[in-house]
């Protein structure tokens, strides 16, 4: 307990100014990745009104409302319930150390995921379906009996299609713009791409997963079949990229995506040749330059397909 409640600055002003166990439920909703989820959301809604909408404040409250719902409610509802079945002890993705459960994280993950939905209600249908698809999700993904992330391949297929393809969607839908097949694409070629990043974020929980006993994909496959499939993944979202850059026609500009083409094989590529020596750390820190590489990602398709 006092090592998670003092690991660093922030811990310790966290436990100080709120009472009890208070910031221990803030923690497991792991904060640390809002930043990447946000703008992860938020390419949905840039590619939906453009810069020039952006500018203008174009469906602005919709957006940032949506914001809020799909990232602090629906995201940090998910990783906080799966915090409860979990049981960590060791780091977790976007929270190092993390604090003993508190009595009612079970609860409260609950009571985050159902205000969420009862908030989604006051955007258009499109933001409706979404968000109630990925509840549906989080509650499969994590809770017994059915615990999907332990299930080989299920895991791979929700993450997909959650993180990847429907976040950025919610934030187009709560503009109410109809999608057209271009736009579509792009979002779609997200579905790959996260199917590319997922086994990258399991690498270096071998033998937390072993511990519980959970079947990841990453386990199944083991590490060399995972850095593959990751390439693999990542060659057909870029191929996806392509085919909606035909389709809206975005001209020169389009020669952009190869920046972050060639970030994610500089990342991969290594990791491919020398997992055999790399230590858990090492792959922790391959995991987040994938993750910059995600980053980088997002800001060109913006250039490419929101100018």
């Amino acid at each position: 307990m006092t090592d998670a409640r003092t690991l660093n600055a922030w811990r310790r002003w966290g436990y100080r100014v709120l009472p009890g166990d208070l910031y221990s439920y803030i923690l497991h909703m792991r904060p640390a990745e809002w930043p990447i989820m946000a703008g992860h959301t938020l390419l949905g809604y840039v590619l939906a009104v453009g810069f020039a909408g952006v500018v203008r404040g174009a469906w602005l409250p919709q957006a940032l409302g949506a914001l809020a719902i799909w990232v602090i409610l629906l995201n940090g509802g998910t990783l906080a319930i799966n915090s409860v079945f979990d049981k960590d002890e060791g780091d977790i993705g976007y929270l190092n150390a993390p604090p003993p459960l508190p009595r009612y994280l079970l609860h409260f993950s609950i009571a985050l995921l159902v205000i969420g939905q009862l908030l989604a209600f006051a955007l258009p249908a499109g933001f409706q379906i979404a968000y109630a698809i990925c509840f549906v999700l989080s509650i499969l993904y994590s809770v017994p009996p059915f615990r999907f992330k332990a299930v080989a391949g299920v895991d791979w297929v929700i993450n997909m299609w959650g993180f990847g393809t429907l976040t950025p969607y919610a934030a187009w839908a709560a503009t109410g713009r109809p999608l057209d097949a271009g736009h579509g694409l792009v979002l779609l070629a997200f579905c790959p791409l996260f199917a590319g990043l997922y086994p990258l974020t399991q690498l270096y929980q071998f033998d937390e997963d072993r511990r519980r006993g959970d079947r990841t994909l990453a386990l199944i496959l083991g590490m060399r079949a995972s850095l593959i499939v990751a390439t693999l993944s990542t060659l057909v979202a870029f191929g996806l990229f392509a085919w909606g850059m035909r389709l809206l026609q975005v001209g020169p500009k389009g020669f952009a995506l190869l920046l972050p083409l060639v970030l994610w094989l500089a990342v991969l590529l290594p990791w491919l040749s020398g997992h055999a020596a790399w230590s858990p750390k090492e792959h922790q820190r391959g995991m987040y330059r994938a993750l910059a590489a995600w980053a980088v990602t997002d800001l060109t398709v913006l250039y490419v397909f929101a100018t």
